[in-house]
Order: C-alpha cells, then sequence, then structure tokens
C-alpha cells in the first residue's frame, strides 16, 4: 500500500508507553504479532463514549485527543474511546511498529462517519477495527472468495468480498435481524479528514451524545452495555441485565469497566438515552 508514510509515527517514548498499557511485547510485525495487539487492545482499551461524554463536558473539546491525551485516558480513567480515537491511535502505533497501515474512511448511514485501519502484513490485506464495539479478535481478511462470518452468542456479523471498487462491506446481525454495518472505502486517508465528521459527532442531536455504549472483547468472555442494558457473553450463552436507573448504570461501568463512579457521572449528567448506538 505505501501510503503509512503519511501518519506521524509516534515518538518512541509514546511507544513504549502504548505497548506497555497493552502489556504486549513485540518484534518483527507479523500477522501473529498484529492479532495479539488487536486482542490486548480490545481487552484493555474498550470502545467507549463516556471519554467522549466526559472530555466534552469538562473542558468543551469537540475534536480527536491526541495520542498523549487518549493514552492519559486510559492510564488514570481506564477509558478506550471511539472509533475516532481507538482506530486512528492504533494505525499510528502500527505504523510506528513497520506495519504497512493506512486508515479509511467507512460509510454508514452517512459518508465517512467511521474510521479503520488497512493493513498489509505476509502479502495480504486485512480489516483492523477496534472502534466498532465488535469482537473483532483478528485481522479480518479483505481477500474472500466467500462471506466471512463471526458468530457471537446472539450476534453475527458478516464481512462480504470486494466488490469491483475494491470496497469490503461489513453486515451486522443481531437475533438474526440486520441492525448496522458499514462499507470500507480503500482510500488511504489523514485524521484531518474527518475534521468535520468528528465536530458533528458532539452535535446536540448526534447519536453518542444520546446514547451509551461501551464494550469490552476478550477469547473467552465479551461485556457489552447499552443503554441500559447490560450483556455479558461466555461462549454461547449470554446473560442480559436491565439496569433501572443511571446509579446502577454507573456502577456497572465502575464494575465491567473500571471507570471511576465519578467521572461516569459527569459524563452521564442529563443524558437522555434517546438514541440507539446500533440503530
Amino acid at each position: 500500500m505505501s501510503d503509512s508514510g503519511k501518519y506521524m509515527k509516534l515518538h518512541r517514548d509514546e511507544v513504549k508507553r502504548y505497548l506497555s498499557l497493552l502489556d504486549v511485547s513485540v518484534g518483527a510485525p507479523t500477522l501473529d504479532a498484529l492479532r495479539g495487539i488487536i486482542r490486548a487492545h480490545l481487552a484493555t482499551m474498550p470502545f467507549e463514549n463516556i471519554s467522549k461524554l466526559y472530555r466534552w463536558k469538562t473542558s468543551g473539546a469537540a475534536d480527536v485527543p491526541s495520542c498523549t491525551e487518549f493514552l492519559d485516558g486510559i492510564e488514570q480513567f481506564h477509558f478506550g474511546g471511539t472509533c475516532y480515537s481507538n482506530n486512528y491511535h492504533l494505525c499510528q502505533l502500527l505504523v510506528s511498529l513497520g506495519y504497512d497501515a493506512v486508515l479509511c474512511g467507512a460509510d454508514m448511514s452517512k459518508p465517512d462517519v467511521h474510521v479503520v485501519s488497512i493493513v498489509k502484513v505476509e502479502g495480504r490485506e486485512y480489516i483492523v477495527d477496534a472502534g466498532y464495539g465488535a469482537p473483532f479478535l483478528d485481522p479480518l481478511p479483505r481477500h474472500l472468495p466467500l462471506d466471512h462470518v463471526i458468530s457471537h452468542g446472539d450476534d453475527r456479523y458478516v464481512l462480504h468480498p470486494q466488490d469491483s471498487l475494491g470496497h469490503s462491506r461489513l453486515v451486522f446481525y443481531q437475533n438474526g435481524t440486520e441492525r448496522h454495518g458499514y462499507r470500507v472505502n480503500p482510500k488511504p486517508r489523514g485524521i484531518q479528514e474527518f475534521s468535520q465528521v468528528v465536530a458533528d459527532s458532539f452535535r446536540p442531536e448526534a447519536t453518542f451524545m444520546n446514547a451509551v455504549l461501551l464494550t469490552k472483547h476478550a477469547p473467552d468472555f465479551s461485556v457489552v452495555l447499552r443503554n441500559l442494558t447490560c450483556t455479558e457473553i461466555r461462549g454461547e450463552a449470554a446473560r442480559i441485565t436491565t439496569l433501572r436507573t443511571t446509579d446502577e448504570l454507573v456502577a456497572a461501568i465502575a464494575d465491567h469497566f473500571s471507570i471511576p463512579a465519578s467521572v461516569s457521572r459527569i459524563a452521564l449528567e442529563g443524558l437522555s438515552f434517546r438514541a440507539d448506538a446500533w440503530s
């Protein structure tokens, strides 16, 4: 792909700090090493929008946090982030570790409202997405003759073969019903190209200003907090708990994600829960 150079590599100290928080050591940029980085990222740096709400309410910031700020949030509050922060900084890390990785836009209901990385390793291209709240524990292959299916409890993710323009389409099904998805445009992009989309995501009517979604995934366990519903998945078994109040949600966030209750209360103050991240 050879466009990795357009992304500024992280400072050596940032790479060291990032890897320390992931608790991984890396050598050559191989597929197995990439898999290990992805799994560590999903387990320790969750998809969540508490950090987005907290940062906006305490500082008024409506942009992508710097890598230093991103790592500060993880270290101090056990934050992760949404797609723009998680996937952009992960892409920076991969480039810094010698991977041929580029940031790409993905279309949902509107163009470019999601970002992923495309990584070329061992002669093949893979989608890396640590910012969708999904159990993508392995790099997603783009060289597909047939659909690539990931089953997870009652959820199913289907990645279709590339179309004639090289786009990859992913569809998320829940209980057999199509709920969400995106289409990846393989054109390499810079994070500054998403500035307006990011700013729009802080508008009063935007989804993640009116909904809560936190997810953490490991090979043997997943937990998803979606508004006032908590789903824990072990193997094929799912345990679903309905939370009755914001206080119960704050407690669940602290219990499952270790985000301090004082932080979550600020983030959730006045939240309507009228939106749904998966619709």
